[in-house]
């Protein structure tokens, strides 16, 4: 059985972190099931979004495999699984250019919740938590504290990773974590509902706009203005760009060839 499951709704290619009897915990497996899983779905033209969720609904993901660190099992073997390992590196620090929305069936800490701070957007249960308690194990919030640091003011990111206490997902909705919050059963059709109304936009369009808005989060403005004037070419001089002038004028849905 897949400790990563692959499901593909239209446009959209769903992940599934598939380890529930462990609350979906982040092995070696599933770290290079999903790095691998993300780089091929970026690399399809046929796909215009991805959706990471979880099975069951106990936990979307716990983080580090603690058994498997302490057993000293955790390391890469195989050339995949080191190839899907620095994928997932690639993704946590650099992103992709596919839309990754998460979908969180149910709690998220530690690196579970590193995970969807990674995502562009997460749609999230009504029950679900969130938290980066590693100091309760003296450890650190390492990619929590560079995702929360930029993302939420100063205090409450400290709160957060010093209490490594959890909040609650109508409160990390407030904070601006997540985008929407949903009763636990409706939560991967809202996420792929929302990758839908992605997908259905000039894919060259959306990739360039992801890019620059999170550029605009961390570069400084002139920076930003530069990969702007750089960006703005080759999308409005593109075959996708004419085609959605045209559908707009012939009033019918355009057909999008992502170049």
């Amino acid at each position: 059985m897949a400790e990563v499951e692959k499901e593909r709704r239209g446009a959209v290619q769903v992940l599934r972190i598939n380890r529930p009897e462990a609350r979906n915990s982040l092995n070696i497996g599933v770290l290079a099931g999903l790095g691998n899983g993300i780089a091929e779905a970026d690399a399809d033209p046929e796909i215009r979004s991805i959706v990471i969720t979880a099975t069951g609904d106990k936990a979307f993901c716990a983080g580090m495999d603690l058994r498997g660190f302490a057993e000293g099992t955790g390391g890469a073997q195989s050339d995949e699984d080191k190839a899907g390992l620095a994928g997932y590196q690639r993704f946590v620090r650099e992103g992709v250019d596919t839309p990754v929305i998460g979908a969180a069936n149910a709690t998220a800490v530690a690196g579970g919740f590193e995970l969807l701070l990674a995502c562009d957007m997460v749609v999230a249960s009504s029950a679900a938590r969130f938290g980066l308690p590693e100091v309760k194990r003296s450890l650190f919030a390492a990619g929590g504290g560079v995702f929360l640091g930029g993302r939420i003011p100063l205090a409450v990111a400290l709160e957060l990773t010093l209490t490594g206490d959890y909040v609650a997902a109508e409160r990390a909705f407030q904070l601006g974590l997540i985008n929407r919050v949903v009763a636990p059963e409706q939560v991967l059709d809202e996420a792929v509902a929302l990758a839908d109304l992605i997908s259905a936009n000039g894919p060259l369009g959306v990739q360039a706009t992801k890019r620059l808005v999170r550029a605009a989060a961390v570069l400084p403005a002139d920076q930003v203005w530069a990969l702007q004037a750089e960006l703005q070419p080759e999308v409005f001089n593109s075959v996708d760009a004419k085609e959605g002038a045209t559908a707009f004028i012939e009033k019918r849905a355009p057909v999008w060839q992502g170049r």
